[in-house]
């Protein structure tokens, strides 16, 4: 289907992934920001875990706090290694009779033996599955109107983070109210075999455009998104990634988790931490991964790990790890792009305004 849309293709996390369609990149980006694009997510992985001790084992191998999730919410969280680095984000979800999860693409063999290994030594009734059906990404701000073209005006009320069995044009699917580009939109588990026949449904819709994975990282790094790998890895702690907001007050007090002796101490001893993530915005060619970045007076201080036009921003955006002496919104460093130094300022994120639907 890819091919026949007129998909440019390269290798990502094992598979082969449409990085644009004949529309282009920027234009990709750009309708999404306005109308709706739809994206095949279906690398991701998506897992069940079920049993009546699956709340106590997931705060153990993740950092959610999944007694402060209602049933049909979710929340982003991380699943830290021993040493209080970070295996993987993921969105958790409470499902009712089990857990909802999706990892990141290629990590199925990394996440899956860890969950696995402390499952086998848990003291409780447990169990993993891998849940077999496609994931589609509807988002922008028409990707309310389009869905409920198919699935009814309920999936209009829903709130983000949210997630629930829904019948889309006739298709069970389990839908969730989240994404990773900065705006309103769903996230689809479909069947296998109904997948293709529902995104050719949805992109028959006026306002949908296919989307490929060169426009999904523009559009998350606006929305200062990590994406694992580059802004964070199995040696970033929660803390050096500006991520502690889904560390929860009850998760610090008890802890209990894998990881959390680094993690927490870095909480309670912030001068354990040398270096923190932040945003920059620049001019002229984008600084790219592993850039390294300097005061103006030559000292380096930190490097970058993403970057990109930010067509929505019509500047240089990215993220990088600096010293915290220079983590301060407004303070003005320089990047080495192709052995020439250019000028970028650190800014808060996300760059754009976020369109989330709250309710």
């Amino acid at each position: 289907m890819h091919v026949e849309l007129g998909a440019s293709t390269a290798e990502f996390g094992g598979w082969d992934m449409p990085i644009k369609y004949p529309l282009g990149i920027m234009k990709e980006h750009l309708h999404c920001r306005a109308h709706a694009g739809l994206f095949d997510v279906s690398h991701m992985v998506p897992i069940k875990i079920t049993g009546k001790d699956r709340a106590k084992f997931i705060e153990k191998v993740t950092i959610v706090d999944f007694q402060a999730l209602p049933e049909g919410l979710g929340s982003l969280s991380m699943i830290p290694n021993e040493s209080g680095g970070i295996i993987d984000d993921c969105i958790v979800t409470n499902a009712g009779d089990h857990i909802y999860m999706v990892i990141n693409a290629g990590h199925e063999d990394k996440d899956i033996p860890h969950i696995e290994k402390y499952m086998a030594e848990f003291d409780g009734e447990v169990a993993l599955e891998k849940v077999d059906c496609g994931l589609l990404a509807l988002q922008g701000p028409d990707a309310a109107k389009v869905l409920a073209k198919f699935a009814g005006d309920e999936v209009t009320k829903m709130g983000f983070m949210t997630g629930k069995p829904v019948d889309v044009a006739g298709v069970p699917c389990f839908v969730t109210r989240s994404g990773y580009t900065g705006e309103d939109g769903y996230e689809l588990g479909i069947p296998i075999d109904e997948v293709q026949t529902l995104a050719k449904k949805l992109l028959n819709e006026p306002e949908v455009e296919i989307i490929g994975l060169g426009a999904r990282d523009s559009l998350r790094l606006e929305a200062g998104l990590c994406l694992y790998g580059n802004d964070i890895d199995d040696t970033t702690s929660p803390s050096e990634a500006n991520l502690l907001w889904t560390l929860s007050k009850r998760r610090r007090a008890e802890a209990g988790f894998v990881g959390s002796e680094r993690i927490l101490g870095e909480i309670a001893d912030k001068k354990l931490v040398k270096r923190k993530r932040v945003g920059f915005v620049g001019s002229g060619p984008p600084p790219r991964s592993h850039d390294k970045i300097y005061t103006p007076e030559g000292e380096e201080v930190g490097v970058v790990t993403s970057g990109v036009y930010g067509p929505s921003l019509k500047k240089p955006v990215g993220m990088a790890y600096v010293r915290k002496k220079y983590m301060k919104a407004g303070t003005k460093l320089q990047a080495e792009v192709r052995g020439k130094m250019r000028d970028i300022e650190i800014q808060k994120m996300p760059f754009i305004e976020p369109g989330y639907y709250r309710g």
